[in-house]
């Protein structure tokens, strides 16, 4: 076990805190920081730029999703675990289109968390079994739009990223200034993607994005 792996942790309530804290550190890993609301969290992760953070989603301030979409930017070196106490599809679709590593039930914390930590280091997904009904759906209703749109898998890197942005329903300008780009540069993007789909018309390409948001 490498026990110089520093990981920083989050949540509002201080008991489930301190249980998270315990958990980790009985298996030997290292508990850089602990933070009780989301604005903590993201000056913690920056400070000590820790490879793993366990966030729980709802915390005051920011929340686990917010910060999950500012370490795009922010502290891309971080892989990200969220935690949660519900089963919501919609939720669960957002957390990994953020680029979530682990997504975990917190009634089931004290026995995946581990196992989840293990596998995001070793740069691998890890989401909990009892909610694995969510991935089977996502990964279902991607496989339907791949079929209806095959033109989807032609689409770049950066493309993706591009379309998942336009389904957040983002102008050019926060698209561009996320990925560091001009808005023409974005522009381009939405032509290039609008041809590979075969998507005609104003705002076609943002019906498409919004229609399919939960599979692109």
């Amino acid at each position: 076990m490498d026990n110089c792996i520093d990981i920083v942790i989050a949540d509002d309530h201080p008991i489930f805190l301190d249980g998270l804290r315990h958990i980790i550190e009985s298996s030997d890993y290292k508990v850089a920081a602990e933070a009780k609301n989301g604005r903590d969290a993201v000056e913690l992760i920056e400070k000590h730029k820790p490879r793993v953070a366990v966030l729980d989603i709802e915390m005051p301030y920011l929340d686990g999703l917010e910060i999950l979409a500012a370490g795009r930017k922010k502290f891309d070196g971080t892989k990200i675990i969220l935690l949660t106490a519900h089963k919501n599809e919609k939720i669960f679709n957002r957390a990994m289109d953020l680029g979530a590593y682990g997504y975990i039930l917190k009634e089931n914390a004290s026995s995946e968390l581990i196992d989840c930590i293990k596998a995001v280091l070793l740069g691998d997904y890890f989401v909990s079994p009892a909610i694995s009904s969510l991935l089977i759906s996502r990964n279902r209703k991607r496989n339907e739009l791949e079929e209806k749109h095959p033109g989807i898998c032609n689409l770049s890197k950066v493309e993706k990223q591009v379309l998942k942005m336009i389904a957040e329903s983002k102008s050019s300008r926060e698209i561009g200034d996320e990925l560091f780009v001009s808005s023409r540069t974005v522009e381009k993007h939405r032509e290039n993607i609008s041809r590979k789909l075969d998507i005609h018309g104003s705002n076609a390409l943002l019906k498409f994005a919004l229609d399919n948001r939960s599979s692109i």
